[in-house]
């Protein structure tokens, strides 16, 4: 599956929350991550969130599709981050 995730974490948990993203996807620009997860990775993922965020001041969304080619992405100005993997 292919996942981008958005954020708006309070000040506090934003570390927290990036951190936790970096681990299985790939930053793309302030508060925003995107890359292929498995079913079961993105349950870790989801609990991993419901760990760190406040339910009543933080919100995160997940935009899930079967394949990144049906998504298509455009971008505009400063490309701030990469989806190379690089080993």
């Amino acid at each position: 599956m292919y996942v981008l995730i958005v954020y708006d974490i309070s000040v506090e948990r934003v570390t927290k929350v990036h951190k936790c993203l970096k681990r299985y996807l790939n930053w793309r620009q302030n508060s925003v991550f995107e890359g292929e997860l498995t079913e079961a990775q993105i349950e870790i993922v989801k609990n991993d969130l419901r760990n760190i965020m406040n339910n009543e001041t933080d919100s995160v969304l997940l935009y899930i599709a079967r394949d990144e080619k049906w998504l298509r992405r455009e971008e505009m100005g400063n490309q701030r981050g990469t989806t190379s993997n690089l080993l």
